[in-house]
């Protein structure tokens, strides 16, 4: 008796695929055939993460703040509440901290302890974002760490790292993009990337966009 759960669980390990897409498909398929999970739910869940949740989210915050000057300052002043002005808030963004990028300063974020990350303006956290290498990495060695990003800084630019708790998380604010002083607001947040938003990335020119 004491084989038979590890003889099931060998199996049910051999049935699943490699690649992480048909692995957790196939894992959904063996939960609904066993009666654990509701189909329904699961669809509905990947719908909010999908369409409601998501850094399209945060993005429209950005784009607010790079339009709007009075939103800006409220951002900056109190995130949490300028963010749930648009409509964003919840679980992960209880207490969001706004730190906006210059022409002196660049901000980016981690969460050295584990993966806190504002889920209602930037969706699930990347891969890379949970690694204990950018974790520890990033605090010791940030222009290293950015420059394997692409974000290549003059030295004489201020670099600030700001460390996400369970308490505080930070959204950043890119640089404006030059030439977009025409844009709408639908338009310049077509440009504000998940990246750009984290600090390992910059909000895309109008050209990319």
């Amino acid at each position: 008796m004491t084989k038979k759960p590890h003889h099931e669980h060998t199996h049910v390990h051999s049935l699943l695929p490699s690649d992480p897409a048909l692995r957790a498909k196939a894992i959904e398929t063996l939960l609904v055939e066993k009666g654990l999970v509701d189909p329904e739910a699961v669809d509905a869940l990947v719908d909010v993460f999908s369409n409601e949740i998501g850094p399209q989210n945060g993005a429209q915050v950005v784009a607010r703040a790079w339009r709007d000057p009075d939103y800006r300052a409220r951002l900056l002043a109190d995130g949490t509440a300028a963010i749930a002005e648009l409509g964003f808030s919840g679980m992960q963004g209880e207490h969001m901290v706004a730190v906006e990028n210059s022409a002196d300063t660049h901000n980016v974020v981690v969460c050295t302890l584990c993966s806190c990350y504002p889920w209602p303006v930037l969706g699930l956290p990347p891969v890379w974002y949970k690694s204990p290498e950018y974790r520890a990495r990033l605090v010791r060695e940030p222009r290293a760490v950015l420059d394997e990003f692409g974000v290549r800084l003059p030295e004489d630019i201020e670099l600030r790292v700001w460390d996400s708790t369970a308490e505080i998380r930070y959204l950043v604010i890119p640089q404006r993009p030059a030439g977009t002083e025409a844009m709408s607001e639908a338009e310049l947040a077509a440009l504000v990337t998940r990246d750009s938003m984290i600090g390992t990335g910059f909000a895309l020119s109008p050209e990319a966009g």
